[in-house]
């Protein structure tokens, strides 16, 4: 299968190590921002094309389909591109930073029949398949869900501590996250939600701590605290309160109450969600069929976060 990846900064690689672990896909090229940095990066990983013309890197003969890693607001635009070129895409999470264009997304999937997958990591980091699994056998009822997103980040930089050509969001991004893992877990929309956010930086434009509480139609209720001014340890933590145990995530690491590490060995082929998730959108493609965290699937999360977002400017209305 020969695929493009779309992005070459910090979520491309990721994509492109996981990709390395993947027998039977090539990409053909990477199609990036940077001319420099694409160029570098296509190099080490040796990708024989590259360009800042997605179009091009479409119509390289073969091409099947793309994996869009780009700043977000360029997601939807490009999505949709891919899709009206007639090739599947997965696009990094968030599809876009507004239901409108995830709308747009999900309209040009129905009307090119290819598939349109989400990378919605947390649905493949086996901490939380073990936790879905168990959901799914009748062994568990999820209760409660609190989550901590905490990150140290009050300039406009990535992963890796380099300047970013846009600006992360925690409502539209870090928070998706724990909006599609809660509705996921649950099997359910939220049918109640409210968000606060603190003030806006000063440079930056938006919010750097906000808390944000959800509640299903059958009473589970998840509690998502997120902070860019946290100075202590970065990433997301969950605590999943259970009709029958209670158990901690922490990236691909599961605990249960008492702190005693779960072994996640036999959930899956890997431990690594981005590998996972490309597998599954590989294994998708191949099959003719659709993938966990389609565009279709991940839709109501955004429809969620718009309504969360209308309560953040209510409340500053």
């Amino acid at each position: 299968m020969k695929i493009v990846m779309v992005g070459q900064g910090a979520f491309g690689r990721k994509h492109l190590d996981g990709i390395q672990k993947i027998a039977g896909v090539e990409v053909v090229s990477l199609a990036g921002g940077s001319p420099e940095s694409t160029e570098a990066v296509a190099k080490q990983y040796g990708i024989p094309h590259w360009t800042s013309n997605l179009a091009e890197a479409l119509a390289l003969p073969g091409v099947e389909a793309a994996i869009i890693a780009s700043p977000t607001q360029m997601h939807a635009d490009q999505a949709v591109q891919v899709l009206e070129a007639g090739k599947h895409v997965e696009i990094e999470i968030p599809i876009a930073d507004s239901v409108a264009d995830a709308k747009r997304i999900l309209d040009a999937q129905q009307a090119s029949g290819k598939i349109a997958m989400a990378g919605h990591t947390r649905r493949f980091n086996p901490s939380h398949q073990y936790v879905h699994n168990k959901i799914v056998a009748g062994e568990l009822k999820l209760q409660q869900l609190v989550v901590q997103t905490y990150f140290f980040r009050r300039k406009n930089i990535n992963l890796e501590g380099k300047p970013r050509s846009w600006t992360d969001h925690l409502l539209w991004h870090h928070a998706c996250h724990t909006v599609d893992l809660f509705q996921y877990q649950s099997g359910e929309t939220a049918s109640d939600v409210f968000a606060l956010e603190g003030p806006h930086h000063p440079e930056l434009g938006i919010a750097m701590d906000m808390s944000i509480g959800m509640k299903t139609p059958s009473g589970a209720t998840c509690s998502l605290s997120l902070s860019f001014n946290n100075d202590g340890p970065q990433g997301t933590f969950f605590r999943y309160i259970c009709d029958n145990g209670t158990y901690v995530a922490r990236y691909d690491d599961l605990f249960d109450g008492s702190e005693n590490q779960i072994d996640l060995s036999a959930v899956a082929v890997s431990t690594n969600g981005i590998e996972l998730q490309d597998r599954e959108f590989f294994a998708a493609i191949k099959a003719g069929r659709e993938p966990n965290g389609s565009v279709q699937q991940v839709y109501p999360a955004m429809q969620t976060l718009d309504r969360l977002e209308q309560c953040l400017l209510g409340a500053a209305s």
